[in-house]
Parts: C-alpha cells; structure tokens; sequence
C-alpha cells in the first residue's frame, strides 16, 4: 500500500520540529505511514531520529511490560499459597489468557520497533506491522474466549474431525 507524504517538517515524541529533507520519492511502500518507512525517504541523517524513536519505544513497551510481569510474579506467589489443587488450576487458567495475550501484544510490538533498521528490512517491517495493528488485535477475543467450556469443547471437536479427514 502507497501512502503520499508531504514534505515539511517532523516532530518527535517530546513536540519538537525537525526539519527532514525528503528528496527520495513522496510515496511510502508500507501498511501505513509509521515513522521508520517515513524516515527512509529523508536525505538527510536519521541516525538521532532513529535513536530517538528506538528510545522511546523501548521505555514505551518495557515499562508497561515489566510492570505487568512483575505483579504476575506477585500473583503467582499468592496462587501458590493456595492449598487446594482445584483452586490453584482455576487460578492459573483465569492469569494465562491474560499472560497469552498480553506476550502477543508487547511481542510483536517489541520485533516491530525495537530493532535498529539496519536489522531489520521494510519488507520485514510491513509484515510486523500488519500482525502487529491486525492480527494481534483479532486474536485477543480467540484467547479469552479460549477460557470458556463450551468454546474449549467445540474447538475439541473440530481438531479432532480435522484429524481424521
């Protein structure tokens, strides 16, 4: 998918403008116009841009991530206080579509911008992007509903005539 870019100025994270020369052509080849597609048509160095963005996008995805993993450190020590083998599956089963989901997310939004793009290719990028803004968002539902019996025992069903054909 093409996409036009204007030329002009760019501004980052923290609100201010840079000014980018973009002499290359004014269509990007990408899913949509992120940053790192946008910077390839620059002249000009985008190593501090690059750099900026790798930053913020590293304290952007880490810190929710870690926050997230260290209370489910916290969640797990109090399940395993949990005396009976019942309630500590049914506690384990109610966190795992959470953990799944959330491994997803923070997983390809990590490959997708925590890479320099001298790693990664645009063919690459279009590929995260589209599993990143698409797929993982329509997965979400296919996980949590995963929790339910009645979903568990149809998608049971199916495997198994699929196995047999």
């Amino acid at each position: 998918m093409k996409k036009t870019v204007q030329r002009g100025p760019l501004w980052d994270g923290s609100g201010n403008q840079h000014c980018e020369n973009f002499c290359k052509t004014n269509m990007i080849n990408h899913y949509f116009c992120d940053l790192f597609p946008l910077l390839e048509l620059s002249c000009s160095s985008t190593y501090i841009n690059e750099f900026f963005v790798l930053v913020l996008s590293a304290f952007n995805i880490l810190t929710p991530a870690l926050t997230i993993i260290a209370s489910y450190i916290f969640i797990i020590a109090s399940v395993l206080h949990i005396h009976s083998v019942e309630g500590r599956s049914k506690a384990f089963s109610t966190c795992s579509s959470h953990i799944s989901a959330v491994a997803v997310f923070f997983g390809s939004a990590a490959f997708t911008y925590l890479q320099p793009s001298s790693v990664s290719s645009m063919d690459q990028g279009k590929v995260s992007s589209v599993f990143y803004t698409t797929l993982v968002p329509m997965l979400n539902p296919l996980i949590y509903s995963l929790r339910n019996k009645d979903v568990k025992v149809a998608l049971k069903k199916f495997l198994e005539r699929r196995s047999f054909s």
